[in-house]
């Protein structure tokens, strides 16, 4: 039964990874070297990467301060509500990552439809368009579903007499919060801001759409090296090196999420 998908891993997964990793420990000429992997200390290549780290994790810290509240109101409300506003949260899902990002370019544009209701209403008008702030504004909305939906899930599953045990105790709504809801929620929130952050880590189509040619991230260094230098070594070898922030990501995520089953 499993032979379908064993199938399918081997051709689009184990077998991409190969190559990727074959063609970034090699050099042009065949050889073994680790120069493609070093190249991202150059400046211009490690800029480009802590500019991504650091607004991946805005993105995902912006992401968990919208979707924890969130995830707390849905998880009290009654079934049937909860439903229709979980379903409204997916919706936007349904649509293709590229047009939501190209809605966003409208929206934000000089002459975009934000500014012409500003100046309608006699508003100063924004400039956001091809700056950092519209990149993470783009990785919040395109991402922000992800963090909700575990963190909900997460939630949801708490049973509440063991809220009503801790109230029974004499614990107010805080020490409710920091010793019961919290830590039995830390397995949604782990997979929520890994759901957000290896995707806004590695992401070019946000940036290359609403922050320009002005601001280069890690992804689009990549996908530069591979469509328009052809130059798989160097390319597949910068990836590697995304594959090890994922690595390190969820090593982190598997030792705090036991750290918190063996509390």
């Amino acid at each position: 039964m499993a032979s379908p998908y064993i199938a399918w891993a081997l051709i689009f997964i184990v077998i991409p990874l190969c190559m990727v990793i074959y063609y970034g420990i090699t050099s042009a000429d065949g050889n073994l070297t680790i120069e493609n992997i070093a190249t991202i200390f150059k400046p211009g290549f490690f800029k480009a990467l802590k500019r991504s780290v650091f607004l991946a994790l805005i993105s995902t810290f912006v992401c968990f301060i919208l979707s924890y509240p969130l995830g707390m109101i849905l998880s009290s409300m009654k079934l049937k509500k909860n439903a229709y506003i979980v379903t409204l949260f997916i919706l936007p899902m349904w649509m293709n990552f590229l047009l939501r990002t190209l809605t966003w370019m409208t929206l934000l544009e000089k002459k975009g439809v934000i500014n012409t209701i500003f100046e309608f209403m006699h508003l100063p008008t924004i400039s956001i368009i091809n700056t950092q702030g519209a990149i993470v504004l783009g990785m919040v909305y395109n991402f922000l579903p992800f963090m909700i939906l575990p963190i909900y899930n997460s939630l949801n599953r708490i049973d509440e007499n063991v809220i009503n045990a801790a109230r029974d105790l004499g614990a107010d709504s805080l020490q409710t919060f920091w010793r019961i809801t919290l830590p039995l929620s830390m397995p949604g929130i782990l997979s929520g801001i890994t759901m957000v952050f290896i995707p806004a880590l590695t992401t070019f189509a946000i940036s290359s759409m609403l922050g320009g040619s002005k601001i280069l991230l890690i992804g689009n260094v990549i996908e530069q090296e591979f469509t328009q230098l052809y130059d798989w070594h160097l390319g597949s070898g910068l990836s590697i090196v995304l594959m090890i922030f994922i690595f390190i990501n969820m090593i982190i995520e598997n030792l705090a999420d036991k750290g918190g089953v063996n509390k």
